[in-house]
């Protein structure tokens, strides 16, 4: 019986979340059937089945690590074969029995926000606020169940042209805190707020609520561990993944456009009705 620790990205649009929920369609419920499908995992293995992210609905992810034990061999592209082309196993390693999935030595997730005329500057500096350890209450949805204290060692917003990543990077994280944190900064990044605002929020015991961002903008890009899991990568997978994603950018950009002609013809029409009234 060995221990084995993949590497799993998804486009999360259509899922209901990664944690398995009955009648509905999620990421770790289709890795579950392709690996009883291919024989990897019997009953008892999908028991001891762990993630390292509890992504919500819509949210995407370009490394969550998940683990099992089997005494199949695990082949990347036969499991591939069974899973929906929004999912992808990219690699593979064997883990010591002790390894611990959640216990993960960093996650780095991404928020990608249109750039609509923010004051980036301004988030910039704000964005250094939330470094170091600090009481994320305010920052989370269902704080009684868990610790609210977490170290956050980066928050970089980088100003992209047409859009702005905001990467946060941190040991551990509260539902939505993520999302609840970039809403902070695209308020002040609106001037909204004065930076001196994440100062009220943060380390108090005043209960103040923050309307999380969007979940289908943030992506979970990387799980790190230490000592680092050295996985063996297949290309083949990374090349498959990559033309969905590029399949995807094509239709939506299509959509935009239609959408982009659409609205300027509604706006021709109310022109039109204004100019005659």
């Amino acid at each position: 019986m060995k221990k084995i620790a993949l590497k799993v990205a998804y486009i999360g649009t259509h899922f209901f979340g990664f944690q398995r929920q009955p009648d509905l369609r999620t990421v770790e419920g289709e890795l579950i059937k392709a690996l009883v499908e291919t024989g990897i995992l019997d009953e008892s293995g999908v028991a001891r089945f762990r993630s390292a992210g509890r992504t919500d609905k819509g949210v995407h992810a370009l490394g969550n690590v998940v683990t099992f034990f089997t005494d199949e061999d695990v082949i990347i592209n036969q499991i591939n074969s069974c899973l929906p082309d929004d999912v992808y196993i990219l690699g593979k390693a064997s883990v010591p029995y002790g390894f611990k999935t959640r216990y993960a030595y960093r996650r780095h997730y991404r928020y990608v926000l249109p750039n609509d005329g923010l004051n980036i500057e301004l988030m910039k500096e704000a964005s250094k606020k939330f470094e170091g350890r600090h009481d994320f209450t305010n920052f989370s949805r269902r704080v009684e169940e868990r610790n609210p204290i977490r170290y956050i060692e980066k928050v970089d917003v980088v100003d992209k042209g047409e859009y702005i990543w905001v990467d946060v990077i941190g040991e551990s994280f509260l539902w939505q805190m993520v999302r609840k944190m970039v809403k902070v900064l695209f308020d002040i990044g609106k001037e909204e707020y004065e930076p001196e605002k994440i100062d009220e929020f943060l380390d108090t015991e005043e209960k103040v609520y923050i309307e999380p961002m969007p979940p289908e903008n943030l992506i979970l890009m990387k799980v790190m561990y230490k000592p680092p899991v050295k996985f063996e990568h297949e290309e083949k997978a990374y090349l498959k993944f990559m033309s969905k994603l590029e399949e995807e950018l094509t239709k939506y950009r299509s959509a935009y456009f239609v959408r982009e002609t659409m609205s300027e013809f509604v706006k021709e029409e109310i022109d039109k009705r204004k100019e005659n009234s």
